[in-house]
């Protein structure tokens, strides 16, 4: 799921749920939860073999994906330490997938192994384009819809 949608729905959680380990609780599960669903997301082949250069065009992506969703927030959240701290909860395990291709590591390793295989597993299934895309547009409309009320 690319990072845009995440950070929305980490948003809406800190917005929205008044309790600060609830809501911090919540985000961190809501990454794991959206990543059940049919999504397309970023490349991370080339990090493992630290080629950055064939990597700039991802990290050119991610960037402004990243910067669209602070925009988003900034403009339809109450800008609250609480729905920042929830944003970085619900990107943090692709933050740690990262470290991973970066840094091997065991504990990154199993939690890459659990978050990319187990939780990914529609990511081989025959789902086009369309749907995959589909979904995360619907869950940013909803999350955007969902602070204005």
């Amino acid at each position: 799921m690319i990072l845009l949608v995440h950070m929305l729905f980490g948003a809406l959680i800190g917005q929205k749920v008044t309790n600060i380990l609830g809501a911090i609780i919540l985000a961190l599960i809501s990454h794991y939860l959206l990543d059940l669903l049919p999504h397309v997301e970023y490349s991370i082949k080339n990090i493992p073999g630290k080629n950055w250069h064939k990597e700039f065009s991802d990290m050119l992506k991610i960037s402004l994906d990243v910067f669209l969703g602070i925009l988003l927030i900034f403009i339809f959240s109450d800008n609250s330490m609480l729905v920042y701290t929830c944003v970085f909860f619900s990107v943090l395990p692709d933050g740690l997938t990262i470290l991973n291709a970066i840094f091997k590591n065991s504990f990154l390793g199993a939690h890459s192994k659990f978050h990319q295989e187990k939780l990914h597993f529609l990511k081989d299934k025959k789902i086009s384009g369309f749907w995959r895309l589909l979904t995360q547009f619907i869950i940013v409309i909803v999350c955007l819809f969902f602070f204005l009320i």
